[in-house]
C-alpha cells in the first residue's frame, strides 16, 4: 500500500524543477502511508509523486514506474494490491512483455499500456492509480470496485490535482480547505459517513467506487467502469453453501501473498474466525504458525455487562480459536487515556470528524500491530453483504425514510443550535441523500416488495455504511504504515452474495445463516453459531469522565469555533451530565452518548485544524 499524488496541466511546462518541488511537497504529506520509499516523475503535461509501503518485492518496485515506448513515455503511480498478479503476468508474458521485477506495479503498468481503461476490468484486488499515457497525452485515474482505496481530486483553472488523501491536494499552491453550505450539511447531518464522491470540503471530489476519470487536452470526464448487477440466483441452498465455501477460501487464500510479516485480526466472531481458520490452515501446510491479534481495553473484564447488542465478551472466544488453530496470538489492551488523547490525531488521519473513540482506538491498535507486522487481514464487509445488522431485520428500520443507522435525528440535532439545524435543513438533507441512494439501487426485473426493501437497505449498506468503515480502516491503518486487506470485499464474493435471496441469507430467521453453513467443518460449532458481537468498545466509565473533561475545556474556551454550532446550554445541562445514560444511538449502535461527546471534540479540532468558521 502506498500514497499517490500528482497533477496535470496542458497549458504549461510541467517538467520545470519548480513543479518537481511541488510534487515532493505533496508526496511528503502522505509519508505515513508510505514510509519505505519516495519518488517523483515529471513530463511536460503531468507530474506524479509517490510514497511506498513495501509489501511485495521490497527491493524493487520503485514508483512512479515508467517505460519509454517509441510513441511516448508511459508512467504509473499506484496504491493497492493485486491478487491475480501471477495470472496477469502470464497473460502479458504470452503477449511479449518482458518483466524486470516481481511487483504487481510492473504488471499493472503493462496492463494499462496494452489495455488502457479496459485494464481495470481484469484486475482483482484493491487499488487506486494514476496512469499517464504519453502516446495519447492523457491521464487516467481509476478506483477499485468498492472503494477500499481512496482517491481525491480537484480542478484549479486548467489543472487537475489528485491524491490519496485531501492533505495532498491542499499542498498544491492555491488549493485551500474551505466549506460551503453542502460541506456543513455533510458534516453535521451525515458524518462519519458521507455522500459517495463528495470530498466534504468545497470543490474537493472523491472518485466513486468503480469510477474512472480521463483528463486530456479537452478536459476531464468521469464514468463508472464497474457496477453491481442483479442476476437470477438459480443455485439450490446446498449448492449455494458449497459455492460460498469456494469463494471464501479463494478470496482469503489469494490475499495471503506477502513478502513481509502478515497476521489476521481475530475477535472470535464468525467473520474474523473464518478468515483466521482459512489462513491458519494455509500457513500450517507451509509449516509455519499464523500470528493473530485481538483488542480490548483496560478493565473491560471488570466493567463489561452483557446486552442484546453485545451478548458476550470476545476474549474467551479468541482464546478458543487460537487454541484450535495453534495461532501465535497477541492481545492488545488499550489504556483508556489513549482514547481521548488520540481523538484529534484520529480526526487528522481521517481529515473529517469521524467515529470518535471508535477511530482513536483503532489508530492505537494499528500502531501497536505495526511494531511487528506490516499486513493484516480483517473481517470488514461481511455484515453489509450478508445482512448482519439490525436494520436488515427490524421492520421500522427497513421501512425508514432516512438512514436506518441514524433514524432518530434528535440524537444529533439536540446538541446543535436550532437555528443551525433549520438553516441547513439537516434532517431533510439526510433524508434526501438516503432516498436518492435508494432509487439508485440495482434491481432485477421481478422482485417482491419485501425483497426489494432489503435490496435497498443492502445498497445503502454498500454505498454508505461499508464505505464509512472501509475509510476508517484505511485511514487509521495507513496513518500507522499498516496495510489492511478485507477478503469479504472480494468482488466475486459480493457479486454472488448480492443475488442470494434473503430466504437463504437468513434461513429460518437466523442472521447470516448461509455464511454459518458455509463455515461448517471449518470452525468449531460453538464459534460457528456464536451470535454477532460488534467491534469492541470500552465499558470503563473513565472514558466518559475523560472525554467529558476534554469537551468541557473546549466549551470553556470562548475562542473555540464549535460555539457557533452547538447549543451550549442544552449540551452542558444534558449530554455532558449524563452521556452514559443517553440511550439514543446517533450512528449505528456503537455510537451513543460518550461517542457523541468524542465526535464534538473532533468537530472542534477539525475546525481549528483547517481554520474553518461557520458563517452563521
Amino acid at each position: 500500500m502506498c500514497g499517490i499524488a500528482g497533477f496535470s496541466d496542458f497549458t504549461r511546462e510541467n517538467g520545470d524543477p519548480e513543479w518537481g518541488v511541488v510534487a515532493e511537497h505533496m508526496g511528503d504529506t502522505l509519508r505515513r502511508r508510505g514510509p519505505d520509499d519516495r519518488g517523483v516523475w515529471q513530463s511536460s503535461h503531468c507530474v506524479f509523486a509517490h510514497r511506498r509501503l513495501s509489501v511485495i518485492d521490497p527491493e524493487h518496485g520503485h514508483q512512479p514506474m515508467s517505460v519509454v515506448l517509441p510513441e511516448g513515455e508511459c508512467a504509473l503511480c499506484y496504491n493497492g494490491e493485486l491478487y491475480n498478479t501471477d495470472d496477469l503476468r502470464r497473460q502479458l508474458t504470452a503477449e511479449g512483455v518482458h518483466f524486470t521485477t516481481h511487483t504487481d506495479t510492473e504488471v499493472l503498468l503493462w496492463m494499462c499500456i496494452l489495455y488502457g481503461a479496459k485494464a481495470a476490468e481484469q484486475l482483482e484486488g484493491i487499488f487506486a492509480f494514476a496512469f499517464w499515457d504519453g502516446r495519447t497525452d492523457s491521464l487516467l485515474l481509476v478506483r477499485d470496485r468498492f472503494g477500499v482505496k481512496p482517491l481525491f481530486y480537484t480542478m484549479q483553472d486548467s489543472t487537475l490535482i489528485f491524491g490519496s488523501e485531501r492533505r495532498a491536494l491542499f499542498a498544491y499552491p492555491g488549493v485551500t480547505p474551505r466549506c460551503n453550505e453542502e460541506s456543513w450539511q455533510e458534516v453535521l447531518a451525515i458524518t462519519p459517513a458521507r455522500t459517495p464522491g463528495h470530498g466534504v470540503f468545497a470543490d474537493i471530489h472523491e472518485l466513486k467506487p468503480g469510477e474512472l476519470l480521463v483528463f486530456d487536452g479537452h478536459g476531464a470526464s468521469t464514468c463508472l467502469w464497474y457496477s453491481l448487477q442483479c442476476r437470477p440466483h438459480t443455485d439450490s441452498y446446498e449448492d449455494t453453501v458449497v459455492h460460498l465455501q469456494e469463494l471464501l477460501r479463494g478470496a482469503i487464500s489469494r490475499q495471503l501473498v506477502s513478502d513481509v510479516p502478515l497476521a489476521t485480526l481475530l475477535s472470535g466472531g464468525l467473520d474474523s474466525s473464518i478468515i483466521t481458520a482459512v489462513a491458519a490452515n494455509v500457513y500450517e501446510a507451509q509449516g509455519r504458525p499464523l500470528d493473530t491479534y485481538s483488542f480490548d481495553y483496560t478493565d473491560n473484564d471488570r466493567y463489561f455487562h452483557p446486552s442484546s447488542f453485545q451478548p458476550d465478551a470476545d476474549q474467551p472466544w479468541v482464546e478458543r480459536m487460537s487454541e484450535e488453530f495453534h495461532t501465535r496470538h497477541h492481545t492488545l489492551i488499550c489504556p483508556i487515556p489513549q482514547l481521548t488523547a488520540l481523538l484529534e490525531e484520529a480526526m487528522e488521519a481521517r481529515e473529517i470528524p469521524g467515529m470518535g473513540d471508535v477511530d482513536s482506538s483503532l489508530l492505537w491498535f494499528c500502531r501497536e500491530i505495526r511494531k511487528e507486522h506490516t499486513v493484516v487481514l480483517s473481517g470488514e464487509c461481511s455484515d453489509e453483504i450478508f445482512g448482519g445488522y439490525p436494520w436488515f431485520h427490524r421492520r421500522d428500520m427497513l421501512e425508514s425514510d432516512t438512514f436506518p443507522w441514524c433514524m432518530d435525528f434528535s440524537a444529533r440535532g439536540g446538541v446543535l443550535r436550532p437555528e443551525v439545524v433549520k438553516a441547513l435543513s439537516l434532517e431533510e438533507y439526510a433524508r434526501h441523500r438516503c432516498q436518492q441512494s435508494r432509487r439508485q439501487a440495482p434491481r432485477p426485473v421481478e422482485e417482491s416488495p419485501e425483497e426489494g426493501l432489503r435490496r435497498e437497505v443492502g445498497w445503502l449498506n454498500l454505498q454508505w455504511f461499508m464505505t464509512n468503515l472501509l475509510e476508517r480502516k484505511d485511514r487509521m491503518s495507513m496513518y500507522s504504515g499498516l496495510e489492511v486487506r478485507v477478503p469479504f470485499c472480494d468482488h466475486h464474493l459480493i457479486e454472488y452474495v448480492w443475488n442470494i435471496p434473503w430466504s437463504m441469507k437468513s434461513r429460518n430467521g437466523v442472521r447470516k445463516q448461509v455464511l454459518r453453513d458455509a463455515a461448517f467443518g471449518l470452525l468449531p460449532e460453538d464459534v460457528r453459531n456464536r451470535p454477532k458481537s460488534p467491534y469492541p468498545k470500552t465499558h470503563n466509565p473513565l472514558f466518559e469522565t475523560l472525554v467529558r473533561r476534554q469537551l468541557t475545556a473546549i466549551l470553556d474556551d470562548a475562542a473555540a469555533p464549535i460555539h457557533a454550532l452547538v447549543d451550549e446550554k442544552t449540551l452542558r445541562e444534558g449530554l455532558l451530565q449524563n452521556a452514559g445514560d443517553y440511550g439514543k444511538p446517533w450512528f449505528g449502535q456503537l455510537m451513543a452518548g460518550p461517542q457523541m461527546l468524542a465526535w464534538l471534540v473532533q468537530l472542534n479540532g477539525w475546525m481549528v485544524k483547517y481554520g474553518l468558521e461557520f458563517p452563521g
